[in-house]
């Protein structure tokens, strides 16, 4: 019996509209492999977080390549608050399935936002051991986050804290601040 039906294959199917889910439990274990390849390489908790950082960074110049290739036509965000939100939003969904919790920005400093996420996936799976007790494995993510924000043109350093789940702490270069400003005045 014959199908009237030709099946495509999924190398037929275009990137962007196949199901572009990962197993938890693989995600797990391959997060776990890169922290532990990562902690044998590393004499501190602050050399450990660098690292997870680095990788996220590699993570997030290509995720960004790719993303605006494939879906945006190669248009990027030239607003500070709208490229904070494609990450909040967009960015997050595309990584972990869903938003980040809250985007805030620092009450002192112009320079400064604040990404929150209640629960962050990377820190779901890890135990720290008593003597990395201020690990932080969400420094991986705040690569990405960095990466994404700095080939985007809005350079920035990130860094991942512990404080209402965890914060991702975005500090942007003046000159950043100075172009958007002059933005808003057009």
């Amino acid at each position: 019996m014959s199908s009237s039906r030709s099946k495509s294959s999924i190398l037929d199917k275009p990137l962007s509209k196949g199901k572009g889910e990962v197993s938890l439990a693989i995600y797990a274990l391959l997060f776990s492999e890169i922290v532990q390849y990562s902690q044998n390489r590393s004499h501190s908790i602050q050399e450990l977080q660098n690292k997870l950082s680095e990788m996220g960074q590699d993570v997030g110049s290509r995720l960004l390549d790719l993303y605006f290739v494939r879906e945006r036509n190669s248009k990027r965000e030239i607003k500070l608050l709208n490229m904070l939100l494609f990450v909040k939003s967009t960015l997050w969904k595309v990584l972990f399935g869903k938003e980040a919790d809250k985007l805030e920005h620092a009450n002192d400093d112009e320079r400064t936002y604040y990404i929150i996420e209640k629960d962050a996936l990377v820190n779901k799976f890890i135990s720290v051991p008593k003597d990395k007790g201020s690990l932080n494995c969400a420094s991986f993510n705040a690569g990405i986050i960095e990466a994404v924000l700095t080939r985007s043109g809005f350079a920035a350093k990130v860094t991942a804290h512990w404080h209402k789940g965890t914060t991702y702490m975005v500090k942007f270069d003046d000159a950043v601040i100075l172009r958007d400003k002059s933005l808003d005045d057009r």
